[in-house]
């Protein structure tokens, strides 16, 4: 199986570029309602995920909403605890990360992000396969 036939792809997914500030990120989770979104770098590149946790954090370190806008979101990634897959993976890495993680994202061949995977979307898949049989 392809994982392209999974990929949600970049233009009609939320994500958040790691050069917004923090604010400007929280307001948007909180605008979309996710709990947690990819962050891309001004390359096009997967930077990491950014949690409301992060955002949390965030805020108890720094004590006031006002200094959140001065902190971009790439200072409050921790570690790419998100891991992406390339375009080429096959349907077992992607089940190994997706049973970790909410979503993986994907990036082409050059590394550019291109979309994500949800878990939602594999299960979905292998029941519409069961059922299928």
């Amino acid at each position: 199986m392809n994982l392209l036939f999974l990929l949600r792809p970049k233009d009609d997914i939320v994500y958040i570029p790691a050069t917004a500030t923090v604010r400007q990120g929280l307001e948007k989770m909180r605008v979309h309602g996710y709990t947690a979104v990819p962050a891309i770098n001004e390359a096009g590149e997967y930077v990491g995920t950014v949690s409301e946790g992060d955002f949390l954090w965030a805020l108890c370190e720094s004590g006031s909403l006002r200094s959140l806008e001065k902190l971009m979101v790439s200072d409050i990634l921790r570690s790419k605890r998100d891991k992406a897959v390339t375009v080429s993976a096959g349907m077992d890495e992607l089940l190994l990360l997706i049973m970790e993680q909410n979503f993986v994202p994907v990036t082409d061949d050059r590394g550019k992000f291109i979309g994500i995977v949800t878990r939602r979307d594999i299960i979905k898949y292998f029941y519409d396969k069961e059922q299928g049989r």
